[in-house]
């Protein structure tokens, strides 16, 4: 301990004498280290960070296949699974809806979920206040109790103690406040605030043909997903047999429950840790370069203590220490800037990124960085340390204070490793402005601008009755189009980037059966709705206020599902079986009236889907459960489109002073929140691919510079003897060419290897794209050469008398 702390205060010491580089050093590496950490913390947060649930490595989520495509349960379907299940405790059921809660003060639409009485037994979480479902309130008419979450309780209830038993309406139907739950739970697989029974009816629990579950799994103990996966398959063929019109080509699958929450970020923030992991790595090199540089001009310091008795295993200690102290102080500065950047990254980064916000600086994080600042510690200070420590007294001595005139292979090699890294960074970086670029080219198939849009939910009481639903639509749309300003407008049960429900449709010519089907994504809308939204109609005819319940069925179908289900053939006039049965059970004919265009309606970076348009007044009954009575309102006038927002809140409240307007926004708004993620992730890879590109530059000016500095008496001989300076530049800029074309080369077979894993983040760009790739190459090797040219330029200026007395 005595020799440790003699070290330090000899490492102190020496720092001190040596206030520049020592700044320079802690303060890159506070900079790497705590980007490093923030990303870290991010991905901690989002992937690794335990789940506040009991056993959540046992809970999967259980969902139907239908030609390999994961979808939702019907309700007959999950209680035939329930009752031969021998392999799980627990298969809750849950499904989202929107709920309009009053009772304080203003209505307000709150996420809801209804879920099995035993949803949070399942999870394994008590509540904070009160008590959660019993069995006999999974049931018609005993349904009327309601579990609040933490957020919604602190928000809406002012964290009151006294809310357990207190009656609030939830669309417009008492319910009593029976429990609130923990802050733990606030993040969920569907995102609600509150929760009610599903109490399904005899006749729900006998439908297996409409879909829209989510079924929870917990697994028995020591039973394996891959057991139950086994017995879901052998499930599903009972099913198909026993329901072989509803279940045809139907499966079971049972998939991850932390891969449900965080979908494709995974990948995503791998690639950034592993970006600002290369970054570290190329400041890492650069601080190595600069710590041989110096430990050559300290060679006489260490020879002079060799000579005077101190061991090699000494100065290995004290050069290892010094090194390691700095970065010790590089990485307690840099908890400091992950902090700083932990909270631009939650404040910035896409609002729908799963338990960013939790990210912080806390135990894990910390232990993270002790690691990094250890390993970056060794992986720049051992080799300047070992060369210090082996190098012979006499030939150190020898050497003059200059070290040598010998080049240096290890200091090459370091900087062709940045060279090469970086060039993988600007790449990948590369690859995601060109995907970028390409996403901000796609056409949405509608006119956002100037479009302001919001939901609208209707309660149950009021309205049970499609005619009662339909007829409050109606209204709704009225009242909108009759808005001051409003010079275009409609209704529609989804708008486009909101998702939406999907039908199988069958054209005439094919068999009634599942096999024939075409999955089709609805939407019913009003007469207005395809004008407002500026969908253009490429064939037939729009929706008129003459389609109405008790006309010939019409629909609209765009340019895909028209391809897809009459190849070649003019669709108009042709008919669909889709929707709504008839006393056979089978589903009933429409005629297609129209064409539309193709609109991106699930995601920018995705094809249109098949989708088809109903006429609100011939909205199919079943559709309205399917719906939740929810639907969107678009407006489109003169001025800003949020100018139109207290207009469209008077307009429903006309309707009904007790429903909200909620999601209120652009349609610019929904485009650019859509496109988050992928500009976020440019925008931090650019961001890393420019420090690694400045980095490498800095590597290659010191590796030259130091390179003259040693052959300053050389360049003077050069010159006396007649060599030209234009011969002079050329020597040295000859030497970081060659270091810059060794990286570019390793670089190139590296980011060949590398931009694969960027395969699903990209669109329309292949991650060998050969352009993307010499741009790169270019602009590093350009970079390097004007950083070599620079020490070039001024050893051309060395006057021959000044560089031979040189040392």
């Amino acid at each position: 301990m005595d020799g440790l702390l003699r070290s330090l205060r000899i490492a102190l010491r020496s720092l001190r004498r040596r206030p520049s580089l020592t700044a320079s050093i802690v303060l890159t590496l506070a900079l790497c280290i705590g980007g490093t950490a923030a990303v870290f913390g991010a991905v901690y947060a989002v992937l690794f960070r335990p789940l506040p649930w009991a056993r959540p490595d046992g809970v999967l989520v259980v969902r139907e296949l239908w030609r390999a495509q994961q979808g939702s349960m019907s309700v007959g379907n999950w209680a035939d699974l329930r009752r031969r299940d021998r392999l799980f405790e627990h298969l809750v059921p849950t499904y989202p809806e929107q709920l309009n809660l009053a009772g304080l003060d203003q209505p307000e639409n709150v996420p809801a979920a209804r879920v099995g009485p035993d949803y949070f037994q399942l999870l394994g979480v008590s509540p904070a206040l009160g008590r959660t479902f019993a069995s006999d309130e999974d049931t018609p008419g005993r349904d009327q109790v309601v579990v609040l979450s933490d957020g919604l309780w602190r928000r809406r209830f002012g964290a009151d103690r006294s809310v357990i038993g207190r009656e609030v309406r939830l669309d417009g139907r008492p319910a009593t406040v029976i429990g609130v739950m923990p802050a733990s739970l606030d993040f969920t697989l569907l995102g609600e605030q509150l929760w009610i029974p599903t109490a399904f009816t005899p006749e729900q629990l006998a439908q297996h043909d409409e879909h829209f579950l989510t079924v929870l799994g917990r697994l028995r103990p020591g039973v394996t997903p891959a057991e139950a996966r086994t017995e879901l398959a052998d499930i599903a063929r009972g099913l198909e047999q026993e329901f072989p019109r509803e279940n045809q080509e139907r499966g079971l699958g049972a998939f991850s429950l932390m891969e449900e929450l965080v979908q494709d970020y995974r990948p995503r923030l791998f690639v950034l840790l592993g970006a600002v992991g290369f970054v570290l790595l190329i400041a890492c090199a650069n601080i190595g370069n600069l710590l041989l540089a110096q430990g050559t001009a300290r060679g006489r310091e260490m020879a002079i203590r060799a000579a005077v008795g101190a061991g090699r295993g000494h100065l290995l200690r004290q050069a290892l220490t010094e090194n390691l102290l700095l970065a010790g102080l590089g990485g307690a500065l840099g908890v400091l800037v992950a902090h700083w950047a932990i909270q631009g990254l939650t404040a910035f980064g896409p609002a729908d990124v799963p338990r960013l916000a939790q990210a912080r600086v806390d135990g894990p994080m910390l232990g993270f960085v002790l690691a990094v600042t250890l390993g970056a510690g060794l992986l720049f200070g051992l080799a300047p340390a070992l060369r210090l420590a082996s190098r012979p007294p006499h030939a150190a001595l020898k050497e003059g204070r200059s070290g040598g005139v010998h080049r240096d292979r290890l200091r090459s090699a370091l900087v062709v490793t940045e060279i090469a890294l970086a060039l993988m960074l600007l790449t990948g970086a590369g690859l995601l402005i060109r995907s970028a670029a390409a996403l901000n080219r796609v056409q949405p198939g509608y006119d956002p601008t100037g479009v302001v849009a919001a939901r609208v939910s209707l309660p149950t009481t009021g309205y049970e009755t499609p005619d009662q639903a339909r007829t409050a639509f109606e209204r709704l749309a009225d009242q909108i189009s009759a808005v001051r300003g409003v010079t275009a407008s409609g209704v529609a049960s989804v708008a486009p980037l909101e998702g939406g429900n999907t039908n199988g449709l069958v054209p005439e010519g094919r068999p009634l059966d599942v096999a024939s089907s075409i999955n089709s994504y609805l939407r019913i809308v009003s007469p207005g709705y395809l004008g407002a939204m500026r969908i253009p109609l490429r064939r037939g005819r729009g929706f008129t206020d003459q389609d109405r319940k008790g006309t010939p069925l019409v629909m609209i179908i765009n340019e895909r599902l028209a391809r897809e289900a009459f190849p070649g053939q003019d669709p108009i006039g042709k008919r669909i079986a889709c929707c709504d049965g008839g006393p056979d059970g089978l589903p009933g004919w429409k005629t297609v009236v129209g064409v539309v265009a193709d609109v991106r309606a699930q995601d920018m970076s995705q094809p249109a889907e098949p989708e088809f348009y109903l006429p609100l007044g011939q909205a199919p009954e079943p559709a309205w459960n399917w719906i939740q009575r929810s639907m969107t309102v678009a407006a489109r006038g003169t001025g800003g489109p949020m100018a139109l927002v207290p207009g469209l809140r008077e307009a429903v409240r006309a309707v009904d002073p007790a429903v909200p307007l909620y999601q209120v926004g652009t349609m610019d708004d929904r485009i650019t929140r859509s496109l988050a993620q992928a500009r976020f992730s440019t925008a931090l890879l650019t961001a890393f691919g420019a420090m690694a590109l400045l980095l490498a530059a800095i590597g290659v000016f010191g590796v030259i510079s130091y390179g003259v500095s040693q052959r300053t008496q050389e360049i003077g001989v050069r010159v006396a003897l007649g060599a030209d300076r234009g011969d002079v530049v050329r020597l040295i800029v000859r030497h970081g060419a060659r270091l810059a074309a060794l990286g570019l080369l390793i670089g190139l077979g590296g980011a060949l290897v590398a931009s694969r894993l960027l395969g699903t983040l990209l669109y329309q760009v292949s991650p060998t794209d050969p352009p993307t790739f010499l741009a790169g190459a270019a602009v590093l090797g350009a970079c390097a050469i004007a950083a070599a040219a620079l020490p070039a330029l001024r050893a051309a200026r060395l006057d021959p008398a000044i560089a031979l007395r040189a040392e």
